[in-house]
């Protein structure tokens, strides 16, 4: 990690970047691959599959046979985990659900709003380096709640050509019966556009590499929603002489293992502390089955002391972590101030680990300092919110003057004669 010593407000920017590709070549390279799944279908995706995941593929759907299997492929004690996770996520995630009210705005106007599950939903679930099969609970849990129709997954295939058991067995738990062996950029495409296998979707939810957020990106452009633009994955840590070295140092590394292009940050006011986390890096470090990932992503980061609690609260709201872990004596106090983060963990016994896994709140959540103006996945991501109305005759003349007047005034003569026809007397003959 690089240590940087109290920089001043006008570097803040600079040393809170985010490692990145070259985006040009990016955009050719994604657009080359979705334009092919558009036009070729099933055929593009197989032959990509076989580019990028080195795997020939008769069919890219996962059997029922292989879903059903998954279970005897796994220790009870995971399957028991996995429940309990689901069942986590699943009561914190049903009290997002609110009754509908009916609000007369004036008399005779009546006004509401329904929360109606999107139809047809995809969900991309890493695979790669690690099979992110928790991220299966975090996301079709709450498209159940939600009332979503028609739920598909993607993910990549391992070498074998094979998905992880543990993603087909929470595909099972949480109700999922379509499952593809895709990944990357052709999964994103198969689901924005359809293919011949693999059902064209109305919304993709997610996270994944800089590739997949592109895919992402650009199928928003051309009318099919996504959640939010979740790239690499990143934490920051305020940490002050409270902090355990040890406990904040396994929560930097539980970040940097997910994939060279993830990205940790240590935010700090005591100087000494640094020295300690960093030998315990290093001693962690070498512990980890995923170092060579782990030591590439800490290149990408940084420790910063700062002058004081305040210039470290507005330095953390600036970079708008996806996952803000507080170990300061005054955590809770120091939350309330915090504006901009994916999802906050308070106090040295609230790893961020629990958050993504077991806890119960959502782990996909944004990235890339788009915490400054997205939320994480919740129940009202699978949702539409449609708002009603209805006005009897007295309503309608009692709001009727206020409309047209409005009306008349933009220049909008058929809005006020919509108004005007029901509550003015007809002058025939």
């Amino acid at each position: 990690m690089k240590l940087i010593n109290h920089p001043i407000r006008n570097t803040w920017k600079q040393i809170l970047q985010r490692p990145a590709i070259d985006n040009t070549s990016l955009l050719q390279k994604v657009r080359g691959v979705m334009n092919e799944v558009k036009q070729n279908g099933d055929a593009a995706v197989k032959q990509y599959t076989k580019q990028f995941d080195g795997v020939v593929l008769d069919d890219c759907k996962v059997s029922e046979k292989e879903i059903n299997e998954s279970a005897y492929l796994l220790s009870d004690e995971l399957k028991q985990a996995i429940q309990q996770a689901a069942a986590n996520v699943e009561v914190f995630h049903k009290k997002q659900v609110s009754a509908v009210e009916v609000v007369e705005t004036m008399p005779g106007v009546k006004c509401w709003r329904k929360s109606i599950g999107i139809e047809k939903v995809g969900l991309y679930i890493p695979g790669g380096t690690a099979p992110l099969f928790s991220t299966i609970l975090m996301l079709a849990i709450p498209a159940k709640i939600a009332g979503c129709k028609e739920v598909i997954l993607c993910s990549p295939p391992g070498k074998e050509g094979k998905l992880h058991p543990a993603i087909l067995y929470a595909a099972k738990l949480t109700g999922i019966n379509s499952v593809f062996k895709i990944g990357g950029v052709q999964a994103i495409a198969a689901m924005a556009y359809g293919t011949a296998t693999v059902p064209q979707v109305y919304k993709i939810f997610g996270p994944g590499n800089q590739y997949v957020t592109c895919a992402k990106q650009l199928v928003q452009q051309e009318g099919i929603a996504i959640d939010m633009p979740a790239g690499p994955s990143e934490v920051c840590v305020m940490a002050d002489e409270t902090a355990n070295a040890a406990y904040v140092a396994a929560d930097l590394l539980s970040q940097a293992e997910h994939g060279v292009d993830s990205q940790v940050l240590l935010v700090t006011t005591d100087e000494q502390i640094v020295n300690n986390i960093e030998a315990e890096l290093t001693k962690q470090l070498a512990q980890l089955p995923r170092k060579d990932i782990a030591a590439k992503a800490l290149e990408n980061s940084s420790a910063i002391v700062i002058r004081d609690m305040q210039e470290a609260i507005a330095l953390v709201n600036e970079y708008a972590a996806e996952h803000l872990i507080i170990a300061c004596k005054d955590d809770e106090a120091i939350a309330e101030q915090i504006m901009n983060a994916g999802s906050v963990f308070l106090g040295n016994y609230s790893p961020e680990s629990v958050g993504d896994y077991a806890s119960g709140t959502n782990h996909t959540l944004p990235t890339n300092g788009f915490a400054k103006a997205y939320s994480g996945v919740s129940v009202d991501s699978f949702v539409k919110k449609v708002t009603y109305q209805k006005l009897s005759k007295e309503g309608l003349n009692n709001i009727g003057k206020t409309v047209i007047l409005m009306a008349e005034a933009e220049g909008l003569k058929a809005h006020a004669n919509a108004v005007g026809i029901r509550i003015i007397p007809s002058r025939e003959g």
